[in-house]
């Protein structure tokens, strides 16, 4: 079963290649044998970061790609 390619062009989100590299950087510094463990933590130590009233980091990197 074949289907159909289209013209349609996917973006990804502002702020989101950002986000991925910073996850990048610190898995390959931890080197952590769970990766799947460490990126859910990762990605909770940045929420609460935000939630507190710090940086978000999503809207930083999207600056910093425009």
């Amino acid at each position: 079963m074949s289907i159909a390619s289209s013209n349609t062009n996917m973006r990804v989100p502002a702020g989101f290649r950002n986000l991925l590299e910073g996850l990048a950087r610190e898995v390959l510094r931890e080197q952590p044998t769970d990766v799947v463990a460490f990126a859910a933590q990762y990605f909770q130590k940045l929420l609460e970061q935000r939630e507190a009233g710090g940086i978000d980091p999503v809207a930083w990197g999207a600056m910093l790609e425009d």
